[in-house]
């Protein structure tokens, strides 16, 4: 299966140079370059790549308001959207997260990690194991929901196993650290991810993220070993 990914940046000399890299890679191909967030939604539309790598400051719209439009189209639910960033934007990033994309990666970045985050990404993984990740979505997606009651209330249909998987799922945890956590197979906590996501409505892990540290499912000071689990 070949990888469709579409380009979002202001910098053509950057977006040629990613362009040559996804060309000269066997499962991928580059379908479109945009220079602006409002050129990405419309060839979005027009491409419905399976990843967009997204800049975050670009002109006429950014990077956010674009991720935000693309993930708010019912018929660009397959999208994905991986935020190409510097460090210095993590507030950006976080915003990003909660509008709809599935994570980021630093500019720094090395041509493999890139490659590789763009098929974690396509392959409806979370880019968020990481430990700058993790203490991004812990210092800046820790705040109370604008709709606290609702979110509450969605909770209530998760299981208790549920919401166990899904505060390890908020902490950066695999599949398979989760099936070794729990003594389950990383089958059975891939399901148990995917009941998660579907009862509380959320596209991807990063989403499922958001929610759980939004709605105080996880705290700000929880570490993998900290988490109070269910039996």
């Amino acid at each position: 299966m070949t990888i469709r990914v579409l380009l979002a940046d202001d910098q053509a000399l950057l977006r040629g140079t990613f362009r040559m890299l996804f060309d000269a890679t066997d499962d991928m191909e580059t379908v479109g370059e945009a220079s602006d967030g409002r050129e990405a939604v419309e060839l979005a539309s027009a491409q419905h790549p399976d990843v967009v790598l997204m800049d975050i400051r670009m002109p006429e719209m950014d990077g956010l308001e674009a991720t935000r439009l693309i993930s708010e189209s019912e018929d660009l639910a397959h999208v994905k959207v991986l935020i190409l960033t510097t460090f210095e934007d993590h507030e950006h990033v976080a915003e990003a997260l909660r509008a709809g994309a599935s994570g980021f990666l630093g500019k720094g970045a090395r041509p493999e990690e890139l490659l590789n985050a763009v098929r974690t990404v396509a392959g409806g993984e979370a880019l968020l194991s990481p430990s700058a990740t993790r203490a991004l979505i812990t210092r800046f997606l820790a705040q109370p929901d604008p709709r606290p009651a609702a979110v509450h209330e969605r909770l209530k249909c998760l299981t208790a196993r549920e919401s166990d998987i899904t505060r390890l799922v908020a902490l950066g945890l695999s599949n398979d650290e989760i099936a070794e956590q729990l003594f389950i197979s990383p089958l059975t906590a891939k399901t148990h991810v995917n009941r998660a996501m579907t009862k509380l409505g959320a596209r991807d892990r990063a989403q499922l993220v958001v929610i759980a540290y939004q709605c105080g499912l996880v705290s700000p000071a929880t570490e993998p070993g900290q988490s109070h689990m269910s039996g």
